[in-house]
């Protein structure tokens, strides 16, 4: 087992999820193990994930469900915001934002829903089952501007050719903090592992693009997908911090030097990244790559951005 680099860094982790599926269980329980594992994580944020939906009553507002379910399953208040789901190009997109915050016990956030579309990759579709071309519609930007009304953050998760609409969506909706997951998706699957050069290229050049609008922030992190193209997940017990930050350290380096760190902020993306390592080991990869950042700098990277970004409040420190 690896010893925890920097022990005493704060960190808010600002992505993972919660589920019970067949098979596939990590509910409070189980983040609660990670977080006690050696590093010192004093609050996270939850993500949608399908969960728990209300399984009566109008479908735009059954995923109020989920965040009903989050708040219900962590009275403590480790999880100190919660992005739920809506979908944005319904009518009454509005109502569902405010039983969202009626729900979330001040812990309600943001909204995320998924984008992610590519059509030379097969991957199971998402239960919003995104069509090409979604952040352009003008139903959907009108629910993104509903977000912003509310108060609330959008989170965006896609894949690094659909990278330019979003620097769209961006550029049209100023007013809205938008947060992009994983690295914004760069793929590894697919046609495009025989093409990581040229999809390192093409990412490069869209995310200087999204860059240069001040409302976006990224998530660093996701690096344990499969979708990206590394194999860990065939044996992640074997998995270390020196092999992930020797894979991506270079490119999150070079985003954090293009958005700079308070636009930046570690994520550990579990239980999905879980598939390639532990938690112990994924949060001492992301302090190799920042090894050389200033105090400063880190507490941004680890744990400022978040809490700004998500507007939120610790738990006591430990």
């Amino acid at each position: 087992m690896e010893d925890i680099v920097e022990p005493a860094l704060v960190i808010c982790d600002p992505h993972h999820h919660l589920w019970d599926n067949p098979g596939d269980r990590y509910l409070v329980e189980d983040l609660a193990a990670d977080v006690a594992s050696g590093h010192r994580v004093v609050s996270t944020v939850f993500v949608e994930c399908d969960s728990a939906y209300r399984t009566n009553g109008p479908p735009s507002l059954q995923p109020v469900g989920e965040t009903e379910f989050v708040v219900g399953a962590d009275p403590e208040g480790l999880i100190a915001g919660i992005v739920g789901f809506a979908d944005l190009r319904a009518p009454e997109i509005e109502d569902v934002l405010a039983a969202h915050l009626d729900c979330g016990a001040g812990r309600f956030r943001g909204i995320r829903h998924r984008s992610a579309w590519d059509p030379v990759i097969e991957l199971p579709p998402s239960h919003s089952s995104p069509p090409p071309g979604l952040l352009g519609d003008p139903a959907f930007r009108s629910g993104i501007a509903a977000v912003g009304v509310a108060g609330l953050s959008f989170d965006a998760w896609l894949y690094h050719p659909q990278i330019p609409e979003l620097t769209e969506l961006a550029r049209a909706q100023p007013d809205v903090a938008i947060v992009v997951d994983h690295l914004g998706g760069p793929l590894g699957i697919g046609p495009y592992r025989a093409r990581h050069a040229e999809v390192l290229s093409a990412w490069r050049a869209a995310m200087t693009e999204l860059a240069t609008c001040p409302n976006v922030f990224l998530k660093l992190g996701g690096v344990g997908m499969p979708l990206f193209g590394m194999k860990w997940h065939h044996n992640p017990a074997s998995t270390t911090s020196e092999d992930i930050a020797a894979a991506w350290g270079g490119e999150i380096r070079w985003c954090i030097e293009l958005f700079g760190v308070d636009r930046c902020m570690f994520e550990s993306n579990f239980p999905v990244d879980r598939l390639s390592c532990s938690y112990r080991v994924l949060w001492n990869a992301f302090k190799h790559i920042a090894t050389h950042a200033s105090v400063t700098e880190k507490a941004a990277l680890f744990h400022d951005t978040a809490t700004m970004v998500y507007r939120l409040v610790d738990r006591e420190q430990p």
